[in-house]
């Protein structure tokens, strides 16, 4: 039976209370919206009943997944593509609980975010006995390794200090997801707290230490061979505009990690693009007598798989003080990168020495000889089809179209490969979750339309990680949500067959029984269409010029290039 009695939401029909009672759900929506939010990500549940039912008092938009993690994702989405604020709604128990995958991936990412979780009444908590659906121990206490911070508010009048505290330090860098909870009487419960006017939140100041920027000057000016990496932090610190100046005024070599695609531009003459895993960078990196770390913590991937052993010195700047020096020692600067960057670039008085030399080889022409000697490794590999297939999309997608990838051997390949121009290139790096791609493009699609700009994106999945998402296909129909959905299916999971054949040689429950995604798609009501590896550019082409959703289906097996950290 269910424990939700209607009569404390809804008063009778003919009732004036309907329209001029308020409730804990009023304030939830009313904060948000002094906040500047204007989306909503999640699934309705029993206990979160009352803030639905403010919803339809307020001016936010609401989407509706069909799994809570594909609302997670959505709602990261959102954020990475705006750079607002995602919110989430979720409800008690089994819903908050699947929405925790999604939630890893912008903790890990960084990604500010602020969750609104629905709880049993406030005389069940903590009493198991009571037996009420849903009920967990501690449900916060689930969310405590993939937020920032959680919160349980047990009165009305503390609900909109709460969200403003909530979205500052959402906010605040390092940014991410902060999770909120609020049981179901005090979503329900009449209230005499006045409507919010008015909230504010102002992400808090983080930026480096004098002295350090000072250390870091002196280290750079005496620098010989320096070099950079850019990380996510330089993205979410919008550090992009300083992060090119200090590398023209170094003559600095840069080079972006996955989550750093984007930071510098791909074409510039220093430009090392994001070839971050492979051996002729390692080299070109450990060879630097100065390197700059931004916003990475040198972990498994930008290190080429802890394989990079730098003899220089290591400048290193985070928001995260526990990422500083965590796999190479070196001096540690706890800042926004923005800020960081601005300072450094500002303490950075042109000129600066640029008499550069590379053991008599100048930083360009270092550049220009790494990336023939990545194209000629490619090259001898028998990767054709791959190199072609990666350049075909990139041909098709506009040079301002934000592009969401799933973990796939197309998105690995994308992590060093994809130049993403004006637009912005989005994967799951962080946590490395499958499911990623779809959801998060749908909510990336919808933030974008919302601000005003043009919705269109592209999503990336295989058809191993397609399958996590592929309710979501009805959210999209149902919400005529411009996401063009491109699923390389090669019959299982593809990257783990490569991995188990090169170490065991063979591979172990990797091949999946899967649908016929076009039919699948055309159930929903969504376009389909399925084209040869060699037509993927016409075929996204034409989904790019349609309306609504719409899904490209490749059927191929993709490689990937040969893993440079286990050469000899």
């Amino acid at each position: 039976m269910i424990d939700f009695d209607p009569g404390t939401a809804t008063a009778p029909a003919g009732d004036s209370r309907r329209t001029s009672q308020r409730n804990g759900g009023d304030l939830v929506v009313e904060t948000l919206e002094a906040l500047g939010a204007k989306t909503v990500f999640g699934i309705p549940g029993q206990h979160a009943l009352g803030l639905f039912d403010a919803m339809g008092r307020g001016n936010l938009h609401f989407v509706s997944s069909r799994v809570e993690n594909n609302s997670a994702f959505a709602a990261d989405g959102y954020s990475r593509a705006t750079g607002e604020v995602g919110v989430l709604f979720l409800s008690t128990g089994p819903g908050a609980l699947t929405s925790l995958a999604g939630l890893q991936e912008a903790y890990a990412t960084g990604v500010p975010m602020v969750v609104v979780a629905s709880q049993i009444p406030l005389e069940g908590l903590g009493a198991r006995r009571k037996g009420m659906l849903h009920q967990l121990d501690d449900q916060k206490a689930s969310a405590a390794n993939v937020t920032k911070s959680q919160r349980l508010i047990q009165h009305a009048s503390g609900i909109p200090s709460a969200i403003q505290d909530a979205w500052t330090e959402a906010i605040s860098s390092p940014q991410g997801p902060v999770w909120l909870e609020i049981p179901q009487n005090v979503l329900l419960d009449p209230i005499m707290v006045p409507p919010v006017e008015d909230a504010l939140a102002e992400a808090a100041d983080n930026p480096p230490r004098v002295e350090l920027v000072r250390e870091a000057v002196k280290w750079l000016s005496t620098a010989e061979r320096p070099a950079i990496i850019a990380g996510g932090g330089t993205r979410r610190g919008r550090a992009e505009k300083s992060l090119l100046s200090i590398a023209e005024k170094l003559r600095a070599p840069v080079i972006c990690t996955p989550g750093g695609n984007g930071a510098f531009p791909w074409t510039h003459e220093l430009s090392l693009q994001s070839w971050i895993e492979d051996r002729h960078m390692t080299d070109l990196l450990e060879d630097a007598d100065v390197l700059i770390v931004i916003g990475s913590s040198l972990g498994e991937v930008t290190s080429n798989y802890f394989t990079f052993a730098p003899r220089g010195r290591i400048i290193q700047i985070d928001a995260e003080p526990r990422v500083l020096e965590s796999n190479s020692p070196g001096l540690g600067i706890r800042a926004d990168a923005g800020q960081a960057l601005a300072a450094l670039d500002e303490a950075l008085v042109a000129p600066v020495d640029t008499a550069r030399s590379w053991h008599g080889t100048t930083p360009e022409d270092l550049v220009k000889d790494s990336l023939a000697k990545v194209k000629a490794r490619l090259e001898s590999q028998d990767l054709g089809k791959e190199l072609k297939f990666m350049s075909d999309i990139r041909e098709a997608v506009p040079a301002d179209m934000q592009t969401f990838w799933d973990m796939t051997i197309s998105a690995y390949w994308g992590w060093s490969c994809w130049d993403a121009r004006q637009g912005q290139f989005h994967s799951a790096q962080g946590a490395g979750g499958l499911g990623y791609g779809f959801p998060a493009a749908i909510g990336g699609a919808v933030g974008l339309e919302t601000v005003g700009k043009p919705g269109r994106v592209l999503a990336v999945s295989g058809d191993g990680s397609s399958m996590y998402s592929i309710s979501e296909l009805a959210t999209a129909k149902q919400h005529n949500i411009p996401v063009t959905w491109l699923i390389v299916d090669d019959g299982g999971y593809g990257i783990l067959r490569e991995y188990m054949v090169g170490a065991f040689g063979k591979a172990t429950a990797t091949e999946l029984a899967r649908p016929d995604f076009v039919k699948l798609a055309e159930a929903f009501g969504v376009p389909a269409t399925r084209v040869a590896p060699e037509d993927v550019g016409d075929a996204l082409k034409a989904g790019f010029a349609a309306d609504g959703p719409n899904v490209v289906v490749v059927e191929t097996l993709l490689k990937m290039f040969g893993p440079t950290h286990l050469d000899g």
